[in-house]
């Protein structure tokens, strides 16, 4: 018997995209359901959004704007109206080639499988999942000037990983993705400790602790404008002070960073910051 399949689409300011994506995937008959959770918008995307309704489509609205936090609101959501189920998580930001891509994704949900990512298409560049990294190289991360040598080393796969249809990955990006329902309860669903950021690599970490494992499918590919929606509601400075809380979060409760570490991650993402807002100053 099919595993039923739902969508969760958490929408914060950004009522045209996610009226996109809602044009893109309404039809879809694979789509057991969909819930559009608008994280407390300020700009009544929620009352424009209620007028999608439907006996397939609930919009709700969440009053806290922690990602993670809307995640689980729809999660609950649709769990409720479909029962154990496999779920699409969504950015409003995507863009689906098809339907047989969904059934594709949710068909590579197995036993021991209980997230999977498709090939992202990010502006050109593709994403396909990454190695969970350690303390120390999210330290590394952190230094200014070097960081993307470092990102490029320590979070990428050989080319030769991709060869099959399918590859186990440590983490899957978190713009789209699906999750055994079964499996996000038993986890008690995404830990809403970060307000952005991280949640796909506290939950990868959840599923490796689980002996589980994550797998992108190479042959499925969706389209991400990355960042369209946090780039317009979070300046750059204040994106990256997110970003950085949600690292030492990380690091502290899951990787169990020593008071070294942690100091290591404050003092260089000071200096990191420290540069965004000289560039910012050279760009006025």
């Amino acid at each position: 018997m099919q595993k039923k399949l739902g969508m969760v689409i958490v929408n914060y300011n950004d009522f045209d995209l996610t009226h996109r994506l809602l044009d893109n995937i309404k039809d879809y008959k694979c789509l057991d359901h969909i819930v559009v959770v608008d994280n407390n918008s300020s700009d009544n995307s929620f009352e424009k959004l209620k007028e999608f309704e439907s006996n397939r489509i609930t919009i709700i609205k969440n009053s806290n704007r922690q990602y993670s936090s809307g995640l689980n609101v729809g999660a609950k959501c649709l769990i409720k109206k479909v029962g154990e189920c496999n779920i699409i998580f969504s950015n409003s930001d995507i863009i689906i080639k098809g339907e047989e891509d969904l059934k594709k994704l949710s068909s590579d949900i197995k036993k021991d499988v209980v997230v999977v990512g498709p090939t992202v298409d990010e502006h050109g560049v593709i994403n396909r999942g990454w190695p969970l990294p350690t303390t120390n190289q999210e330290i590394l991360f952190n230094i200014p000037l070097l960081s993307r040598y470092f990102k490029k080393k320590y979070l990428s796969y050989d080319e030769e990983a991709y060869k099959e249809d399918t590859t186990i990955v440590d983490v899957v990006s978190g713009c789209f993705f699906l999750v055994d329902s079964k499996f996000l309860v038993e986890q008690d669903y995404f830990d809403e400790g970060t307000f952005l950021y991280y949640e796909e690599q506290i939950f990868a970490h959840k599923v490796k602790e689980a002996k589980k494992q994550e797998l992108v499918d190479n042959k499925v590919i969706i389209v991400h404008d990355h960042s369209v929606s946090i780039d317009k509601s979070i300046k750059r400075i204040k994106k990256h002070k997110v970003l950085k809380t949600s690292q030492r979060y990380y690091a502290k409760k899951y990787q169990k960073a020593n008071c070294v570490q942690m100091a290591l991650l404050y003092i260089t993402d000071y200096f990191y910051r420290g540069v965004l807002c000289i560039r910012s100053l050279i760009r006025r």
